[in-house]
């Protein structure tokens, strides 16, 4: 009896099975166009991982900038020994309050020349830049004042010589018992009035600016041609504006024809605002800085206005500044330094040791112990001679570089 043909058996292999789990979606056919559609999301997805990434990167790397401490900066030897390090001490000092200002012309030295009479203009005969003295011509004006004040003059010298001429036959009458003892005493009363009228004309012909000569020529020449009136310097100094031209009108009290001053002193006028004004007073010292002076000019504080100005609420200073070269001109803006008398203690460094950084924040470089040199910020204060005073960032006991500051600010940024 035959028997059943075996069984085939499936192929073994030594390798594991493999169990497959349903397809994720992953594994799910993609279409050429499903994928050209999802690929831009794809790329923006991608970018933004990126930026987010190079983000972090730079923050880590900032902050790790940012804890780090400033550096020692050291110097060789040859190098230190032409360095200046000065020992920080505390002092007493009067503080100089700098402002600026701009010059003005010596109000109490300095006048507008306004024309006393009305009429033309018929020559200047002073021109700018000229010296004058007090009472000098400046400028020849014909008038119809100047003709009435010359016949009441002319008018008065006859009324005063036919007065002591009827004065002087009433005392001979008087003498000879032919006149009364009153009418001798009117002739007398009408001869010192007549002489009063002529006082009073000449006063009226000094102030339209006729001379005492012309004065004598006129009385000298009864018949003679009018006199030009004359517009005068009433102080001595220095024509700086001229104001008219020939043949202009001019108006009696009311047109103002020059500006005479006195240039040996000028008016510099300071704003001083109020955290300073404290040691501000009058009769304090003041040194007045100018690109026209090598050296400061000496000034000396005359008033401290009682008004503030509503725009800056700065107070109004007036020095009274020396001017013997004529170095300062009206409206020329100056910086002024202001010495105080009041005496106050504290940390003051020279003026060299005082540097600005990229932010243009104040700095000095203070020697560190081990030789090498560390940069420290500082607020400074009231400038003191050739120094500052320190407020914050530095004691008594520090060591700054003096001079050789801005060499090793240098060589540190290279």
């Amino acid at each position: 009896m035959l028997s059943p043909p075996p069984t085939p058996r499936a192929p073994t292999s030594s390798a594991p099975p493999v169990f497959r789990s349903p397809r994720s979606p992953l594994e799910l056919p993609v279409s050429k166009r499903s994928f050209a559609a999802a690929a831009p999301a794809l790329a923006a997805f991608l970018a933004s991982a990126a930026l987010v990434a190079g983000c972090s990167s730079r923050a880590a790397e900032a902050d790790t900038n940012a804890g780090a401490k400033p550096s020692a900066f050291t110097v060789t030897p040859a190098q230190r020994a032409r360095l200046h390090i000065v020992t920080l001490a505390d002092t007493s000092f009067t503080p100089t309050v700098e402002v600026t200002g701009s010059v003005e012309f010596n109000g109490d030295r300095s006048t507008q020349v306004l024309s006393p009479i009305s009429g033309p203009v018929t020559r200047l005969i002073a021109d700018i830049g000229a010296v004058v003295k007090a009472g000098a011509p400046l400028a020849a004006v014909t008038s119809p004042d100047y003709a009435s004040a010359v016949a009441d003059y002319r008018k008065a010298e006859d009324a005063s010589r036919n007065a002591q001429r009827i004065l002087k036959l009433d005392q001979q009458l008087y003498q000879n018992d032919a006149l009364a003892r009153s009418d001798l005493d009117q002739a007398r009363t009408d001869a010192s009035s007549s002489a009063a009228d002529v006082d009073a004309a000449i006063q009226a012909l000094r102030s339209l600016g006729v001379s005492d000569s012309a004065i004598a020529r006129i009385r000298s020449n009864p018949g003679g041609g009018p006199v030009e009136g004359i517009i005068r310097a009433p102080i001595p100094g220095v024509v700086v504006e001229k104001l008219i031209t020939p043949g202009q009108l001019l108006q009696a009290g009311s047109t103002p024809t020059f500006t005479v001053a006195d240039l040996s002193t000028m008016w510099v006028m300071a704003n001083v605002y109020p955290n300073d004004l404290d040691l501000v007073h009058a009769g304090q010292t003041a040194s007045v800085y100018t690109d026209a002076s090598p050296t400061p000019i000496r000034g000396r504080v005359d008033y401290v206005a009682a008004l503030v100005d509503p725009g800056t609420k700065a107070t109004a200073v007036r020095i009274v500044a020396h001017n013997a070269g004529q170095l300062l001109k009206k409206d020329m803006f100056v910086r002024v330094a202001i010495h105080s008398r009041e005496v106050r203690r504290g940390v003051v460094i020279p003026s060299s040791a005082l540097l600005r950084n990229e932010d243009n924040l104040p700095f000095v470089f203070v020697a560190e112990t081990d030789g090498s040199f560390m940069r420290r910020r500082i607020e400074y204060g009231y400038r003191v001679g050739d120094g500052y005073q320190v407020t914050s960032g530095l004691a008594a006991g520090d060591r700054v570089v003096a001079d050789g500051a801005l060499f090793i600010q240098f060589a540190e940024s290279q």
